[in-house]
C-alpha cells in the first residue's frame, strides 16, 4: 500500500461528511427529534468509520504501525451507521414526523461478517434508496437518479471488497469507484437539499 493511496482513501471520507452535514441540515425540520437522532448518529458513525479504515491505510503505508484493530472497526462501524441512517430515512417517509416522536434502535453484537454485510446492504438500501424515493417524490428527478447511482456504487464496493487487495490495482479501482460514489452522493444530496 502507497502513501498515495493511503491519503486518496480519505477523500470519499470527507465527501460523504459533506454530504452528510448537507443532508442533516436540510431535512433537520422535516424529520422528527428521533429519526434525526438516527439519521445523524448513523452518519457520525459511518464517518468515523470511514476516518478509522484512512486512518489505518496510512499508518500502514507510512510504516509507523499495523494498526489492525482499526481495520477491524471499519466494518461493523460502517454497516450498523449505514443502517441507522437507513432506517431513519425510512421513518422520514413511512412514519408521522411529530416532532416528539423518539425512534430507538440498537443492534445486537455479532462476531460473523454476514449479519454485518446484511446490515449494510439494508441500511444503503434505506439510506440511498430512501433518499431517491424522497427526492422523486419532491420532483427533483436529477437527485433520485443519482442517489440510486450512488446505491449501485456502493453495492458495487461490497463486490471489489472480496476480491484481492494485495493487488495495487484493485486497491485503486476499489478508491476509484468510492471515490466516484461519494462524490454522487454529496452532489444529490445537494440537488435534494436546494429550494
Amino acid at each position: 500500500m502507497s502513501v498515495p493511496l493511503a491519503l486518496v482513501d480519505f477523500v470519499p471520507v470527507i465527501l460523504f461528511l459533506i454530504a452528510a452535514v448537507v443532508l442533516q441540515r436540510g431535512l433537520y425540520h422535516r424529520m422528527s427529534k428521533g429519526a434525526f437522532a438516527l439519521f445523524a448518529g448513523g452518519t457520525v458513525m459511518t464517518i468515523c468509520a470511514g476516518l478509522t479504515k484512512a486512518l489505518w491505510k496510512l499508518l500502514y503505508a507510512l510504516n509507523v504501525c499495523d494498526f489492525d484493530r482499526l481495520n477491524q472497526a471499519f466494518f461493523p462501524m460502517q454497516s450498523v451507521g449505514f443502517l441507522l441512517s437507513g432506517i431513519a430515512i425510512v421513518a422520514l417517509l413511512t412514519a408521522p414526523q411529530k416532532k416528539n416522536t423518539v425512534y430507538a434502535a440498537a443492534p445486537a453484537v455479532f462476531s460473523g461478517t454476514m449479519i454485518f454485510v446484511a446490515l449494510l446492504v439494508l441500511g444503503s438500501l434505506g439510506l440511498y434508496g430512501g433518499l431517491g424515493v424522497l427526492a422523486a417524490r419532491e420532483k427533483k428527478h436529477g437527485a433520485a437518479v443519482l442517489f440510486w447511482i450512488a446505491f449501485v456504487l456502493m453495492l458495487g464496493m461490497g463486490y471489489l471488497s472480496s476480491r484481492d487487495f494485495t493487488q495495487a490495482s484493485m486497491n485503486w479501482i476499489a478508491e476509484g469507484v468510492n471515490l466516484v460514489g461519494q462524490g454522487i452522493f454529496l452532489l444529490a444530496a445537494g440537488k435534494l437539499v436546494r429550494k
